[in-house]
């Protein structure tokens, strides 16, 4: 099925070779530090986890082993993903670009807007990576499961660390930002990378609320980091709304194959080989996402099907 292309323009005289677009959400997560990224991998990661208990004990004279050593590890696998559109160059010839793409009946694409449309498309590719690394689910096409879809199935997420969420607002979210942090547990609170992840709307109501308060003065002009309690609040432009997760940002794990996979976008004409008047944009990567240690992490506003 070719890629539906829509022309709406008006070609009068040489176009000042600039595009403007809509602004795009950026994969802010990955870019931000909030997952540790892993790298070079081809199929499957193990994520290895350690526990260690009981073994202290009073000292004796012998060799008196106890307690227990637990290895225990979560698998991520990054699924396949990819990009395949395709460009009748014909369809250009009345826009902004005809003088730039030759005069001949074999022209080629603009460079200008073949950069542009290079960078649109690595833009797409990171929007779709942030939200599928929170709220994406492996069965969608184009998606792979996200931190909220697999917290959703696991039954070994504490009962006391799934907080019940609601509709959130400038009125409740500092109220419900203390739920998160009451159930976060004490071994994790105060560690140096713990963050509580809140969605874009989140993180406006909060801002409001602060200015409700009379200290909107500290978040103007990014003077302020978000921060409760201490804890940073980390904007993860992909969650979905009236969700938080509270977590270690070295507890959350980005796998996929060559980073640059995520940055290469090939423009290929085919007149030369096909004999037609095409230019194909192919993409191909690999993405996907795990947590370590389950029991480290506290929910909000997502509910646990497997408990």
């Amino acid at each position: 099925m070719a890629t539906t292309t829509n022309i709406t323009t008006t070609y009068a005289g040489e176009f000042a070779s600039k595009y403007i677009s809509a602004a795009l959400l950026s994969a802010n997560t990955i870019e931000n530090g909030g997952v540790e990224v892993i790298p070079n991998v081809k199929y499957k990661h193990v994520i290895s986890r350690l526990d260690v208990s009981g073994l202290q004990k009073d000292a004796t004279c012998d060799f008196d082993p106890n307690g227990t050593i637990t290895l225990a590890e979560r698998i991520l696998t990054p699924k396949e993903l990819q990009v395949n559109a395709v460009l009748c160059k014909k369809d250009y010839h009345d826009t902004w670009e005809a003088v730039n793409m030759g005069y001949s009946a074999h022209d080629n694409l603009a460079p200008s807007f073949a950069d542009y449309l290079v960078g649109l498309i690595a833009a797409s590719v990171a929007e779709g990576n942030e939200t599928n690394l929170w709220s994406g689910a492996t069965a969608t096409n184009g998606g792979f499961d996200g931190f909220e879809t697999l917290l959703a199935l696991d039954a070994n997420l504490p009962a006391a660390q799934e907080v019940s969420g609601t509709t959130l607002s400038a009125a409740n979210i500092i109220a419900q930002l203390a739920l998160v942090v009451n159930a976060i547990p004490n071994a994790v609170y105060g560690k140096e990378d713990l963050k509580i992840y809140i969605p874009i709307s989140a993180a406006k109501f909060y801002v409001a609320a602060q200015a409700a308060l009379g200290y909107q003065d500290l978040y103007n002009v990014g003077q302020t980091e978000l921060n409760y309690q201490g804890i940073p609040l980390f904007v993860a432009n992909g969650m979905s709304d009236n969700v938080m997760i509270a977590a270690q940002s070295s507890n959350l794990y980005f796998g996929t194959g060559l980073l640059s996979d995520h940055n290469e976008v090939k423009v290929i004409d085919t007149s030369e080989t096909l004999g037609d008047d095409n230019v194909r944009i192919v993409m191909r990567y690999t993405a996907g996402v795990q947590y370590g240690v389950v029991e480290d992490i506290v929910t909000y506003g997502i509910t646990n099907s497997a408990n």
